[in-house]
């Protein structure tokens, strides 16, 4: 059990954890941290937290495990503002969706040997952001990937692995090298053509009449473009390799479909997308993606 965990940054993803500990009554108390004192008296009058604080010094008093959850470019600006305050067993931990500049950033402000950091990255989320859309139990049956590093103490990866489970998450541990490319490709770049689809529709001459008999299909492909901007700006800037590496892959294969269509290549076009159903057919049917 955790006697108090401080989450810096109250919103979906830090919310949701707090309301799955709460429900498994895993936490004794839970602190939010954050410089928007409005929001936070929002996410204390929902039940979410058990108090807060918008100073550091207040709001890490006692702390056991800080939980990091908020857009990546602020990462720096709260590991500074925390340093001079985090108490000396405490376990810092995060939810960024990159992990080698979280990592990078922590390393700067608390030296390379940190051994109490216990990268971490829940596969979960909803194109609804903030607080509101918390829930308790957004983590059940979903992947969470930590990326210890060599100095990462064994205690503290074993305390953070055993809060994801709590909270419903299935564990797995992956290099931090592997899991941004890995996300590069499976989310990063998913959300990017979301927004570039949903982008290059609105700029053609037309676009009120495509938007408003737009069916199913652009829906479902384009849901994610209701994401957080703030969160997917920061990602593309922290996995920009990554993302580009694999940007660049698709722009090549989109021009081989581009040229089988020019040249009415039934046969190629059915084989290709025959080709394609198939292995997403098995992926579903193996590994159950949610």
């Amino acid at each position: 059990m955790i006697q108090r965990l401080v989450i810096a940054g109250v919103g979906l993803i830090g919310g949701s954890l707090a309301l799955a500990l709460k429900a498994k009554q895993y936490c004794n108390e839970i602190i939010g941290l954050g410089r928007d004192e409005v929001s936070l008296r929002h996410a204390y009058e929902l039940g979410v937290i058990d108090r807060f604080s918008t100073d550091p010094k207040e709001a890490l008093e006692g702390a056991e495990v800080v939980l990091l959850a908020v857009p990546m470019q602020a990462m720096l600006p709260v590991l500074n503002s925390i340093h001079p305050y985090l108490p000396e067993q405490a376990i810092l931990t995060d939810a960024g969706s990159t992990k080698q500049s979280v990592i990078q950033e922590v390393e700067q402000v608390f030296g390379a040997n940190f051994a109490r950091f216990v990268p971490g990255h829940p596969i979960a989320g909803r194109e609804k952001s903030g607080v509101d859309a918390a829930l308790a139990d957004l983590y059940e049956g979903r992947r969470v990937i930590l990326t210890p590093t060599p100095t990462t103490d064994s205690q503290a990866l074993q305390t953070i692995e055993t809060m994801w489970q709590v909270a419903g998450g299935r564990v797995e541990h992956m290099t931090p090298e592997l899991h941004d490319q890995v996300l590069a490709a499976t989310s990063h770049l998913p959300h990017v053509l979301a927004f570039a689809l949903v982008d290059t529709l609105l700029k053609l001459p037309d676009h009120e009449d495509i938007l408003r008999y737009a069916g199913g299909g652009f829906r479902d492909s384009t849901r994610i473009a209701s994401s957080d901007p703030t969160m997917w700006r920061d990602i593309c800037l922290t996995n920009t390799d990554a993302i580009v590496e694999v940007v660049e892959a698709l722009r090549e294969n989109l021009a081989e479909f581009v040229t089988m269509m020019r040249q009415q290549d039934a046969e190629g076009l059915h084989q290709r997308m025959a080709t394609v159903k198939q292995a997403r057919d098995a992926y579903i049917s193996k590994y159950d993606a949610r």
